[in-house]
């Protein structure tokens, strides 16, 4: 089964646009994990207009399945992670203007940097996952950095199976297959959602975990959190 991870940034964000602690991001995290999921994923930004670096200590004692953080691994950002010692770190080369990510590493341009970052993540314990488009020499330029997994990038899936194309997860069935060749683990995530998640996970092989956000939470406002939980985990079984 694909573990699900849920994003809790969008909490964060309902949180800070009224300056209090409502809704508590920790009870949050605490709430999905009992309803079933198997993660919970927070990406801080420098700026912490969503999630904020305290969050992702304040979560750590609280999150008693996988723990991914994701982020642009500056150093505050490394520093952060080396010392609350997460399951996963997903790194992603997030533009500091950025709504929300665009983009995957260019694995090939940026190889000896992220071998760096990579092997001091390692060398903790970390298990280390890159953020990447659909693009096989990036699953290979991943593989040469030493990384443990890779997160396909789905937002280019998600857009063209909403217009009827589902020939758009063409890419990702070929990158997971060059990548599960590779020793490469295989996560993926951005605009996934009830709609799209049973096509992509019957397409990709040995799809490890997805993390969902935006939608997930958008969709519990109409369906409720623990009922959009339950669904896709029977849509990832």
């Amino acid at each position: 089964m694909t573990k699900l991870s849920v994003n809790i940034n969008k909490i964060a964000t309902l949180r800070n646009s009224r300056g209090g602690d409502l809704p508590n991001v920790v009870q949050f995290a605490k709430d999905v994990q009992r309803f079933g999921a198997q993660g919970v994923t927070i990406h801080p930004r420098p700026d912490e207009r969503h999630i904020r670096y305290q969050d992702a200590y304040d979560l750590k004692s609280e999150v008693y399945t996988e723990y991914n953080i994701e982020g642009n691994p500056v150093k505050k950002f490394m520093d952060m992670v080396l010392e609350l010692k997460p399951t996963q770190v997903t790194l992603v080369p997030d533009a500091e203007n950025a709504i929300t990510s665009n983009a995957g590493w260019d694995t090939v341009k940026h190889k000896d940097y992220l071998m760096d970052v990579i092997k001091e993540f390692k060398d903790h314990g970390i298990r280390t996952s890159i953020f990447v488009d659909p693009e096989l020499k990036q699953i290979e330029g991943a593989k040469a950095t030493g990384t443990d997994r890779i997160e396909l990038y789905t937002e280019a899936f998600a857009h063209q199976f909403g217009l009827g194309n589902k020939s758009a997860i063409k890419p990702y069935t070929a990158c997971a297959e060059l990548a599960n060749s590779l020793g490469l683990g295989v996560n993926a995530g951005h605009d996934l959602s009830l709609d799209n998640i049973a096509y992509f996970k019957q397409h990709v092989p040995e799809l490890l975990e997805v993390s969902i956000g935006h939608a997930l939470i958008s969709e519990s406002l109409y369906l409720g959190i623990e009922n959009v939980i339950q669904m896709y985990l029977q849509k990832l079984s």
